[in-house]
């Protein structure tokens, strides 16, 4: 029997990415404990996975935003606390843009024997089974596919019952009487500026999609509250800062389609089976990070100045990538998708 160490440091969206390889890890018989070593920002994502039998959060001073000083005293918290637990391996995901070699380092130094992660860079002893992206597996793949073909060079697959989509243990019931039993939600904000719809859009989208009978939700996290009062108008149902994210979550599931940017909401959207209306900026590549394994209507200019730049804000004046995007396309787009994936949405959402 084994005790695993998984580690996704970075954020909600990237944590719910991960957990199909996680579940994979989780279903292998000789794994006694998962433990799943997650970011301050993918906490309450973790805590939504199934599989990890316990979770440790660590502020990585390479993934944070703004990051952490990386001292004695913060990396050896993590260093003791791997060293009490005596894992016998451990599983490092990252997306293409990261390096595991960081954290293989402070995992080798604190007595983990066997040590899996994706590298370009030549890794010498700190990983003993290390794919090389371009070579071992292409970087053009859904990370939720990118982190199962990690977990499956560690030697841990899905079991033939499980689909590979992305999933949560248990979204919250219906958050009260407020809600309609038929709506849409719209998401306006996103945790990095260059993948926002610009509000004003938003409010404009909103307001349309109530004309054409639609019933509209509007989400956001506490610092959001402005922001979703100005979006929901007198038109929308305005939740912004009521929810934390399995109420979210739950709130997700009760809808029909979802519009958001490219942030953590669109994932979890696709964790509960909700059809997404993908406002995408190409600051990173749609093929690699658009809402996995539902049905999606991705909008935005793929092709704009700011493609895989990575940016956190907008290069290029305007914000042409997503600012082109109008409220009726999106308005339009909605209704597509409620038309062509009623019988889907019925089947995952009985998941």
């Amino acid at each position: 029997m084994r005790k695993v160490l998984v580690a996704r440091l970075d954020s909600v969206g990237d944590v719910l990415v991960t957990g199909p390889a996680i579940r994979a890890i989780a279903a292998d018989p000789e794994v006694s404990r998962l433990t799943l070593l997650c970011g301050p920002q993918g906490r309450a994502a973790a805590e939504l996975l199934p599989g990890p039998t316990d979770l440790f959060t660590w502020a990585s001073p390479w993934t944070v935003v703004p990051a952490p000083p990386a001292d004695v005293l913060h990396i050896e918290t993590l260093r003791q606390f791997v060293m009490e637990e005596g894992f016998d391996e451990a599983v490092i995901f990252t997306s293409f843009h990261q390096s595991p070699l960081p954290l293989a380092l402070v995992l080798r130094m604190s007595g983990v024997e066997r040590i899996t992660g994706a590298s370009v860079d030549f890794a010498g002893s700190l990983l003993d089974v290390r794919l090389r992206p371009g070579e071992d597996f292409p970087e053009d793949q859904p990370e939720a596919e990118r982190a199962l073909g990690i977990a499956a060079a560690a030697g841990y697959h899905l079991p033939p019952d499980d689909d590979g989509r992305l999933r949560i243990s248990d979204p919250a019931g219906p958050l009260d009487d407020e809600l309609p039993e038929d709506y849409v939600v719209v998401h306006p904000g996103a945790a990095v500026p260059a993948r926002m719809w610009p509000p004003e859009h938003s409010t404009a989208a909103v307001e349309l999609l109530a004309r054409r009978g639609h019933r509209v939700v509007v989400t956001g996290g506490p610092g959001e509250m402005e922001l979703t009062a100005q979006v929901a108008g007198d038109h929308g149902i305005d939740l912004g800062g009521r929810t934390d994210l399995r109420q979210t979550a739950g709130v997700l599931a009760g809808a029909t389609v979802v519009v958001s940017g490219n942030t953590g909401p669109a994932h979890l959207a696709a964790a509960v089976g909700t059809p997404v209306v993908s406002l995408f900026s190409p600051v990173v590549p749609a093929i690699r990070w658009a809402p996995y394994g539902v049905p999606v209507e991705l909008l935005g200019d793929q092709d704009a100045a700011c493609r895989n730049t990575r940016a956190r804000d907008c290069p290029v004046p305007g914000h042409p990538c997503l600012a082109s995007v109008t409220p009726a396309e999106v308005a339009d787009a909605v209704e597509r998708l409620r038309t062509t994936s009623p019988t889907l949405r019925e089947n995952e959402v009985q998941r």
